[in-house]
């Protein structure tokens, strides 16, 4: 008998017979099992058990019963695979030995049996090897089998080997067979490939109800709604009726479509799913319970809670509302409307939870950013006993990724790992996006590398985790590897990289990737819109960004906020400072880095006021203790020259960061308050903040402006000898600053000589301001040599060397210098002075006479002009770069910029208030000197912002000490 059944049995049943003692047939047979526990040896037990059960028309309940048995004695796990054999063999107890030369001749109907068995019992690894055992054993498939294993492939998403069966299927012509190109379909739309589903779709010949029901669930499952609903409507132009199965499956489909209707402002959608719902009830289908929760799912990504309350109502009539599944969705649509209380509410009165009604609450309480209250959720399901599943994880990793809360993380990592759910895809993707958020990055690389699987979600995860910490030149070459490995980009990579290129500046490649986008149809995506206006506003292409922004079919609060930050950080303070106040007046509420971004601009324009207002928005909004918005609070202050309400908003700022105490450090600098400036970074030291390459230009700069060289030098070295931070240019360019307005040029020469960096303008630039201070003709020469072959066509450096000839009456070199710049076409920047009135920013020129009060102006300066001479002002005739007679020179003198600026602010403003104003280039010692007796005798504040720093004018004196 061994002879006859051994060459077609499956899963080598030729070898050893191990036989159960409680088989009829087998009875009084030896059995060797009774010594064995191994599992592989007991599962063959059962196989031939099985078959000779069908021999000897024993019951199949007897075998079961002998499995169980053995199942207690040798704690066999594998009570899914014993399922399986009894399903194999549960129709076939009429055999007879007779009929044994009839099975050798249907061997392959046994295979099909054996494979059926194990993919209807869950077995799907099993199904696939029983295949590839079967084609070995040169057993030849029918349809029935390759129709069993190309469901095995969808279930396991593995296309490898899907595409292999696929290619044996066409050499046997089977492909044409309705139920096989179904099973073709389902089986690449599973795996993610909707074009493969798609070709064999329109292969088939002839396609059923099923088939369609196929493609257009695939469309669905893909992300690709329209599509599906497209195909809908064919069925029925192709006279296929929909019955109530695909009517109830492209519900949530027209959900999913919906849910796209807040990115793309799109309406009908909603029409649709109820002409669906409507079809349904015309065609006699009483809505199920099934069919209730897919209209409740998408009445829950329309956000359409009145829709969403009748059907809530038409659940409760029909006595819905009491099964846990109608309950999980009810909980989600009222989370995603934003009413909480009512889906906790819900929560509580379901009279059985499961791990869906948890994790679809830990859901809602994220989504409405809620993430404290969506963890503690997570540790009260754990205490209630209910154990997570990949979803639930998935979900709290995610609230983990917002909090940033790596050791929460963590933990739930851990627990991921002992659950065997790492090698989940998706939770794969959540531990990487953590680990990403977290910024740590080499963790996030490293799961992404043991990831057994990785789809697009995956390689979105680990880009975004690179662009979005900084590594940008990771982020592209793993774009690039993407592509390479076959994976197709989708709309939120495209973002991912667009932010890489726009901090790389990388203008070119963003270039190719708006061209991608554009074949791919992505443009029109806000998301995707907004991501390429940011990347040509930071590459300098603000023009293009207003196009982008112009052709947007829907921006919002991000478009915008991207549109301000472009203008503000390519030096278009007023076009930004119009953004922010058109985006209120459309209703468009700023958010937190919509305000961090304006901010800077209202700084560079001194629009205090405008400040002040964003100032109040961000207390009503509950930003002013965000790390940005604080910081950039502590900045716009700081830059309008009010540096003790920029101390009271630093002080305010919860978590503060590096950028945080750099910026008030800063402030405190260029206000000339060094002693301030150290005493904050000794502060910054003790909380346990680490200074960085910016805080010790901060700190060395706050040391130039107030003179302190002791200390600038002992913080140079401390830089390098306590926190291993090797000095850059900048910082040499402090140090140079610093000991050459000390009067220490040659100590300063030596230095950029000695220095192991190649010096660039910035270090000889501060050289030759020194040289200019203490008129040092020689050293000067020598930094201007060099400077004018870096930088050649920088006038700031020529005027410099002017100004040192003009000083020592050399006008011979200055009219060389002057005809220089003429041969190089380097244009001089013309002085602007700026002071904000009511509101409103006024601009002056040198010897301006456009303003509309041009004439009070002047009538005032002539009057002030007299009364400062009498109190012994003496005009520096020896800056003006004329040589002309010394009234010109006087004339010229007094119709500089910011001393027009500062009547205007006299006339212009109530007694007693200060005056400030901004000048875009170093303010000259004359009018340095001249706003000193200004100050004096309209008995007034006087503050002026500089190209350099802050100078605040009181009774005659200067905060800087006249070392500037």
């Amino acid at each position: 008998m061994v002879g006859l059944i051994s060459p077609g049995l499956p899963d080598r049943m030729d070898m050893f017979l191990y036989f159960l003692p409680s088989s009829p047939c087998l009875r009084n047979s030896p059995s060797p099992i009774e010594n064995s526990s191994h599992p592989t040896t007991i599962l063959q037990s059962y196989h031939l058990c099985f078959y000779f059960c069908g021999l000897c028309s024993a019951p199949t309940s007897i075998v079961v019963a002998a499995a169980v048995n053995q199942r207690r004695r040798y704690q066999l796990k594998k009570v899914k695979e014993i399922s399986a054999w009894a399903n194999v063999y549960t129709n076939r107890t009429q055999f007879r030995q007779t009929d044994i030369h009839k099975q050798k001749q249907s061997t392959a109907l046994l295979w099909n049996d054996t494979i059926r068995g194990y993919v209807k019992n869950g077995l799907w690894d099993k199904a696939l090897r029983m295949y590839y055992q079967m084609q070995r054993a040169g057993i030849d498939p029918d349809k029935s089998i390759f129709i069993s294993v190309i469901n095995a492939c969808g279930k396991l998403a593995n296309f490898e080997a899907g595409r292999k069966i696929h290619e044996d299927i066409i050499a046997r012509d089977f492909e044409s067979d309705v139920f096989v190109g179904t099973a073709l379909t389902s089986m690449y739309a599973k795996c993610g490939y909707i074009d493969n589903a798609r070709e064999v779709f329109d292969r088939m010949p002839k396609r059923d109800v099923v088939s369609w029901n196929a493609i257009i669930a695939g469309y669905s499952q893909s992300g690709l709604p329209h599509q599906a609903l497209t195909l809908f409507g064919e069925m029925q132009t192709h006279g296929i009726k929909p019955s109530s199965i695909p009517v109830v499956s492209v519900l949530p489909v027209c959900a999913h479509l919906l849910a796209l209707e807040q990115g793309y402002s799109r309406d009908g959608h909603h029409h649709e799913a109820l002409a669906f719902f409507n079809e349904m009830q015309a065609q006699g289908i009483k809505p199920n319970l099934v069919t209730t929760v897919s209209v409740l799912s998408a009445c829950a990504h329309l956000l359409d809670l009145k829709k969403g309350k009748q059907i809530h109502g038409y659940a409760i009539r029909n006595g819905f509302e009491s099964d846990v599944v109608v309950g999980n969705v009810l909980a989600d649509l009222y989370a995603k409307c934003q009413d909480v209380y009512i889906a906790h509410k819900l929560f509580e009165r379901m009279p059985q939870q499961n791990v869906v009604s948890w994790t679809s609450l830990i859901a809602a309480y994220s989504q409405n950013d809620l993430p404290h209250e969506a963890l503690a959720l997570f540790i009260e399901m754990q205490l209630q006993g209910i154990k997570p599943d990949s979803v639930a994880i998935v979900s709290v990793l995610s609230v983990c990724a917002h909090l940033t809360a790596l050791e929460q993380g963590k933990q739930i990592h851990g627990y991921a790992l002992r659950s065997g759910f790492e090698s989940d895809v998706v939770v794969g993707n959540a531990l990487v996006n953590l680990y990403a958020k977290c910024k740590i990055v080499n963790a996030a690389h490293k799961l992404f590398e043991r990831m057994h699987r990785q789809n697009v979600v995956s390689w979105n995860a680990i880009i975004a985790g690179y662009a979005q910490n900084g590594h940008s030149s990771e982020a592209l070459a793993f774009f690039n590897e993407m592509q390479v490995q076959g994976i197709k980009p989708d709309s939120i990579t495209i973002v991912s990289v667009l932010l890489a290129c726009a901090h790389l500046l990388a203008l070119e490649q963003g270039k190719q990737i708006h061209g991608y986008g554009i074949r791919r149809g992505f443009e029109c995506d806000v998301v995707v819109g907004t991501g390429l206006l940011n990347m040509y506003a930071k590459c300098g292409n603000v023009n293009i960004a207003y196009k982008l922004f112009e052709r947007m079919p829907k921006q919002n609060v991000v478009s915008w906020t991207a549109m301000i930050a472009g203008y503000s950080q390519n030096g278009h303070p007023h076009e930004a400072l119009a953004f922010f106040i058109e985006m209120q007046v459309r209703k468009i509420k700023p958010n937190s880095i919509t305000m961090a971004s304006v901010l800077p601009a209202c700084a560079d324009l001194m629009a205090l006021e405008h400040g002040k207002q964003i100032h109040g928005n961000a207390i009503r909004s509950g930003f002013e203790s965000d790390v940005a918005v604080g910081t950039a609070l502590v900045e716009m202050y700081a830059r309008c020259g009010y540096i003790g309400i920029a101390r009271q908003v630093f002080d305010k700022v919860s978590n503060r960061d590096a950028v945080s105490w750099n910026a008030m450090i800063l402030a405190y600098g260029i206000h000339g308050h060094g002693e301030d400036a150290l005493a904050l970074f000794s502060q910054m030291q003790q909380r346990g903040t680490k200074p960085n390459h910016i805080t010790f230009t901060a700190v060395l700069s706050a040391c130039s402006h107030a003179g302190l060289v002791n200390q600038g030098w002992q913080y140079f070295e401390s830089m390098k000898s306590d926190y291993c931070l090797a000095p850059k240019l900048e910082h040499y360019a402090c140090l140079v600053d610093l000991l050459g307005r000390a009067g220490h040029l040659d100590e300063a020469h030596d230095i950029i000589k000695k220095m192991p960096l190649e010096p660039q303008g910035n270090v000889w630039g501060a050289l030759l301001g020194a040289c200019r201070i203490h008129g040092n003709i020689e050293l000067g020469e020598q930094a201007a040599k060099h400077l004018f072959k870096l930088e050649p066509y920088n006038a700031g450096y020529y005027v410099l060397l002017s100004n040192i000839y003009a000083e020592a009456g050399r006008w011979e070199e200055v009219a060389k210098l002057r005809t220089m710049m003429k041969e190089r076409e380097v244009k001089k920047q013309p002085g602007c002075s700026f002071i904000e009135v009511n509101r409103e920013v006024h601009a002056f020129l040198v010897k301006d006479q456009t303003h509309p009060q041009s004439e009070k102006i002047y009538a005032t300066l002539e009057n002030v002009y007299g009364q400062m001479k009498k109190a012994g002002y003496v005009p520096n005739t020896n800056l003006v770069l004329h040589d002309v007679e010394e009234e010109m020179k006087e004339n010229i003198l007094c119709s500089h910029s910011e001393k027009l600026a500062i009547i205007f602010g006299i006339i212009s403003t109530n007694p007693g208030t200060p005056i400030r104003i901004m000048k875009n280039l170093r303010v000259c010692s004359d009018c340095h000197n001249a706003t000193k007796f200004i100050s004096k005798i309209v008995g007034r504040e006087i503050i002026v912002r500089d190209a350099n720093r802050f100078h605040h004018f009181m009774n005659g004196f200067c905060s800087c000490g006249d070392h500037w």
